[in-house]
């Protein structure tokens, strides 16, 4: 019944009845409520807000603009997450918004983009971008920036 219905939105791979594999819309799902547990919400937030926005990007210009071989997939489509992801950085927020945690926030947004273009096949990528993002950033604030508090303690009890 669903791929009577829904069919036309899954990709190939999605309605092979041999393998049943779960789609994307799934995958967004399950990473979200993981990464919702794990990872404190600032982190959350900029690692999610990464996965919509520069996963489309890379999505669209690797596929309309893409002519030269990155890795797995196009060179300009992982440009395109790397932008795309660095922009979202500036806009998502920041516990002091220091020059250190912008940087943390780039560097997360490079380290999503590889993962991007290597996870075709291996792991879907609506799973692994918001965690290798979130990790990326959780180990760097505690590596460069210990003395910032990640979770808020002023919630009321």
């Amino acid at each position: 019944m669903f791929y009577a219905f829904f069919g036309f939105l899954l990709r190939k791979h999605e309605v092979d009845n041999k393998k049943k594999n779960l789609n994307g819309a799934t995958y967004v799902f399950i990473s979200a409520l993981i990464c919702v547990i794990i990872f404190p919400k600032i982190l959350f937030l900029t690692g999610f807000t990464i996965l919509i926005i520069s996963d489309s990007s890379a999505a669209l210009i690797g596929r309309k603009f893409g002519k030269h071989k990155f890795l797995a997939k196009s060179l300009e489509g992982t440009l395109a997450f790397f932008v795309s992801g660095s922009i979202v950085v500036l806009f998502t927020p920041k516990i002091n918004h220091q020059l250190t945690e912008y940087l943390i926030g780039i560097i997360a947004a490079a380290v999503g983009a590889i993962v991007e273009n290597i996870s075709f096949g291996f792991a879907d990528d609506n799973l692994s971008i918001p965690l290798s993002t979130g990790f990326t950033m959780w180990g760097l604030y505690l590596l460069i920036l210990p003395h910032l508090q990640l979770v808020l303690s002023n919630v009321p009890q």
